[in-house]
């Protein structure tokens, strides 16, 4: 463990019995930087003007949550960005920030699994998954879905709820009987580690993707 990390790793908590995983910057290797930069080319605007929409159109939590169809999240980039891009190119740089995974995160959770009851939970999207389990992969594990990988898994668009709002991480317990107390929930984004805190869970902030294996070795 690197220096720059040990004031965010935390001790393994023996009274765990129950993970739920988030999926982009835990399991997965992500940036959202790179498509911010994608879009500003396909845009031509600044950075800081593609950021600004990023964080404030309501589009994008739209998407996340199924309220609106890949069709319609399209028109709606174009729409906000001002451009005339084909659906190829909004899907291209939409995916940029989808960088891989790695294979040994997934023999971890394989391993996980004989330990704990193991969960994914994640915020995404018809186009982001479509990708991950067409192009990420199988040609790392050979399988087309990461829902193998876990006893169950939940995704954002299909629940039409999204974290953190405390009915998502409601909706994992009741429905699995599991106890707040005996359940850590690993996320990359602090304000989806506070709303499962505040319902009680134990979780554990991933500010750099080695703390994941880090912790459980």
């Amino acid at each position: 463990m690197g220096p720059n990390r040990q004031n965010t790793f935390v001790l393994k908590d023996s009274s765990v019995k129950n993970l739920i995983f988030d999926l982009g910057g835990v399991i997965l290797d992500l940036s959202v930087d790179t498509t911010l930069q994608a879009v500003a080319k396909l845009s031509g605007l600044d950075k800081n003007e593609v950021v600004h929409h990023f964080v404030n159109a309501q589009g994008f939590m739209q998407f996340e949550k199924g309220l609106i169809d890949e069709h319609a999240f399209r028109d709606f980039v174009r729409e906000t960005y001002n451009v005339t891009a084909t659906d190829a190119q909004i899907d291209h740089a939409w995916n940029a920030m989808l960088l891989g995974l790695p294979i040994a995160k997934l023999h971890l959770l394989t391993r996980l699994m004989s330990t704990h009851q193991t969960f994914l939970l994640s915020n995404t999207n018809t186009i982001h998954l479509r990708f991950i389990n067409e192009n990420i992969l199988p040609p790392v594990a050979g399988v087309t879905s990461l829902d193998g990988y876990f006893h169950k898994s939940y995704y954002s668009h299909l629940m039409k709820k999204r974290k953190p709002d405390a009915e998502i991480f409601q909706q994992v317990l009741e429905e699995n009987n599991l106890k707040a107390e005996e359940t850590l929930f690993l996320d990359d984004n602090k304000a989806n580690i506070e709303g499962a805190a505040a319902l009680g869970i134990k979780t554990l902030l991933v500010t750099h993707p080695d703390i994941v294996t880090e912790y459980f070795r």
